[in-house]
């Protein structure tokens, strides 16, 4: 099994005729994804290397059995077109766009509460189920299928980790690049309810940052929800306060959102937490054996 995606996914790219768009499309067609069709108003009737290009999600869910839309416009026009896809009934959307004003999200957001529809991202590198589905960004070739689930607000640490892990012969169930932003759509609770759910997934590891309280919310849900051992690593120990690192989300202000503080509330949890990525990966192995 995995979470969010797997074999049966069928994938509709909002931005398919962009230069971005074609190339991760492409690529993910290559790993094995069903990429079924591609979003561009005024381009419809038009094809990109044989996928075929619709005028809006309605008309690509309705011709192809599209369940999935992956987005790959410019930021002032993603609002929308997650709503679109909202409306279109898809299950899942995943918005690699960065730069999504925290306004729009918080409209995105506002809309979206209560309809049953899952959004990962904006500012993500989307997800990949190892061996069944790549949706996004992440490179699918340092990726194996495993019984390790991954939650991570950082795209490039999940790159890091899950390229460690595989090293060490340990694949993935599902790694879920769940982006920085502060306005963003499902987080670490929603991926770890998911995770301990899941039959396939033995293990979990969680990728943090500074600022904000996603990490100590983890926290509090693993100590009271999640059987299974879960493994953490916190970026940012050495931060300067009022300093944004990498992400609109990653700052920290006064004595809230430190990494000392995060990892604290992980290890008070009964969560591991290894202090580089190399090491992460190592008290994974442990973990395993």
């Amino acid at each position: 099994m995995a979470i969010l995606i797997d074999d049966s996914t069928r994938v509709v790219v909002q931005g398919l005729t962009g230069k971005e768009g074609t190339f991760h499309a492409l690529r993910n067609r290559d790993y094995g994804t069903k990429v079924v069709a591609g979003v561009t108003p005024g381009k419809g009737g038009e094809q990109v290397d044989g996928i075929p290009v619709f005028d809006t999600v309605v008309e690509a869910a309705k011709e192809t059995d599209a369940n999935t839309s992956l987005v790959f416009v410019p930021a002032r026009f993603a609002a929308d077109a997650i709503l679109e896809s909202a409306d279109a009934g898809l299950d899942l959307v995943v918005c690699i766009t960065e730069g999504v004003p925290v306004l729009d999200m918080a409209r995105v957001e506002n809309y979206l509460r209560g309809k049953p529809i899952a959004l990962v991202g904006p500012n993500c590198p989307g997800l990949i189920s190892p061996g069944k589905s790549n949706v996004g960004i992440i490179p699918g070739e340092i990726c194996m299928p495993g019984p390790v689930g991954l939650v991570s607000r950082s795209g490039t640490l999940t790159y890091q980790i899950v390229n460690e892990l595989t090293q060490r012969g340990i694949g993935q169930s599902t790694c879920v690049g769940m982006g920085g932003d502060p306005v963003h759509g499902v987080g670490f609770i929603e991926c770890l309810e998911r995770f301990q759910a899941d039959d396939d997934t033995h293990a979990i590891i969680v990728i943090g940052e500074i600022g904000g309280s996603d990490e100590e919310d983890a926290a509090r849900f693993i100590a009271e929800h999640v059987s299974k051992p879960v493994v953490a690593y916190v970026a940012g120990f050495s931060a300067p306060p009022g300093k944004r690192m990498g992400h609109a989300g990653a700052i920290v202000t006064g004595s809230s959102g430190t990494a000392q503080a995060k990892a604290e509330a992980f290890e008070a949890a009964g969560v591991r937490v290894g202090r580089n990525p190399t090491q992460v990966a190592d008290l994974m192995a442990e973990t395993l054996n």
